[in-house]
């Protein structure tokens, strides 16, 4: 994972993004990685999964 930080708690997932953060430009080009589990990924203890991207256009 790229600066993403996740606590369950009961039954409620927070997500954590700092969005000063940058890591470079996406494979295609178009947009600026900011945060990514990079691809699905399970969430702590539990039988769900995620998958997140954060980015902004270039």
């Amino acid at each position: 994972m790229k600066n993403i930080e996740m606590k369950v708690e009961g039954t409620t997932l927070t997500i954590t993004v700092d969005l000063s953060k940058e890591f470079g430009p996406s494979s295609s080009g178009k947009s600026i990685i900011i945060a990514s589990t990079e691809g699905n990924i399970s969430l702590p203890e539990r039988e769900e999964k995620i998958g997140l991207n954060v980015y902004r256009k270039k």
